[in-house]
């Protein structure tokens, strides 16, 4: 299938050549005379790669850039500059704002097609479903590692043994690198001058956490402990750092994780004001079931009440009675510390 290329160019000669040589090519060209245009018509139809001069009338290429870059649907796009001046100053500026390329006209046919063809793979090869396993792991980094501008990613990502409420890392310390969940299951939280914690977040195998104190250049604002036997793999931060600021897809795609990660913590923190502990229960149970379910599976994990109550903000013995009133209902079985949600459908319209 080939490849659509959004070409934004004032100069008419420009444009029609430009666009003659990458049709001849057989790719799919859409044209457009100026920045605001060329915004209007990526929001229509995302382009694979978009083509566009930096000195135009009313929206410069930086303005263009600097729109789409804005929005998450958009900024992964591959983004070449086309410009008439070769000042150092000009390249700095437009790689600093996430171009991947420069074009200087004139420029022949040959220097077109061939940084064409090498963005667009770059992109696709960080497009790929890679599996969330420590081998998926290693071929997205195997994928990453041939690429001309990272020259060195880790060899040395060993998973590591944790037992069951064994700590990973500890609020206030340093982070040396990102975590990925190869098996098993994580908390994280924060406590208390009483000790009493706070779960921040619960992550699975497939997983990245630990990542925003990194990205803040902070110590951890919360702790992470093991749920149940876990390996995890630690990225250390020199070659994640190589990943994020190298590749403009997988910044993306960590700043996607984050956006998500923001959203997620301000409902919680709302529904925390705001809910009754009977809803507050149910969206908590309904979490760790969205988390950590098995596909077409009953959702029943042995869940310590004092996570449970450290999620809604209540005493472990509230739960333990709301827990009660949920079994008589027939809306969960319990079996020691296992929990089994036997009516989720009920639970999620109790939490909505």
């Amino acid at each position: 299938m080939s490849k659509t290329i959004l070409l934004i160019e004032d100069n008419k000669e420009v444009r029609e050549n430009t666009a003659e040589i990458l049709e001849l090519a057989n790719y799919k060209v859409r044209t457009t005379p100026n920045g605001k245009e060329g915004i209007r018509q990526v929001q229509i139809q995302k382009p694979d790669l978009i083509i566009c001069d930096i000195m135009m009338p009313e929206l410069d290429g930086y303005a263009v850039l600097r729109i789409l870059g804005k929005n998450p649907d958009t900024s992964s796009i591959p983004f070449v500059f086309l410009t008439a001046k070769s000042e150092k100053s000009d390249f700095r500026k437009g790689m600093t704002m996430g171009a991947d390329d420069y074009l200087t006209k004139p420029f022949d046919d040959t220097e077109l097609l061939n940084v064409i063809e090498t963005r667009l793979k770059k992109s696709e090869i960080l497009k790929i479903e890679f599996t969330k396993t420590i081998e998926g792991l290693s071929e997205f980094i195997g994928h990453a590692k041939g690429m001309d501008e990272l020259k060195k990613v880790s060899a040395e990502c060993k998973p590591k043994k944790y037992l069951k409420r064994e700590s990973i890392y500890i609020e206030g310390n340093h982070p040396k690198g990102v975590f990925f969940i190869n098996k098993g299951k994580v908390k994280t939280y924060k406590s208390n001058a009483d000790a009493k914690e706070y779960v921040t977040g619960l992550y699975k195998e497939g997983d990245f956490f630990g990542y925003t104190s990194l990205l803040e250049d902070t110590t951890y604002a919360d702790s992470a402990m093991a749920l149940e036997s876990t390996e995890v793999v630690l990225i250390p931060k020199e070659d994640f750092f190589a990943l994020l600021f190298h590749n403009r897809d997988v910044a993306t795609k960590f700043i996607k994780i984050l956006s998500d990660s923001v959203a997620e913590k301000e409902e919680r923190l709302i529904k925390l004001a705001y809910n009754s502990v009977r809803k507050r229960l149910a969206e908590a149970l309904m979490t760790f079931s969205e988390r950590y379910k098995n596909e077409n599976e009953i959702f029943s994990m042995a869940i310590p009440r004092e996570d449970l109550a450290s999620m809604i903000g209540t005493a472990t013995e509230t739960v333990t009675r709301t827990l009660t009133d949920f079994k008589e209902e027939n809306l969960v079985d319990i079996k020691n510390s296992t929990i089994a949600i036997i009516d989720p459908e009920k639970l999620s319209k109790m939490k909505n």
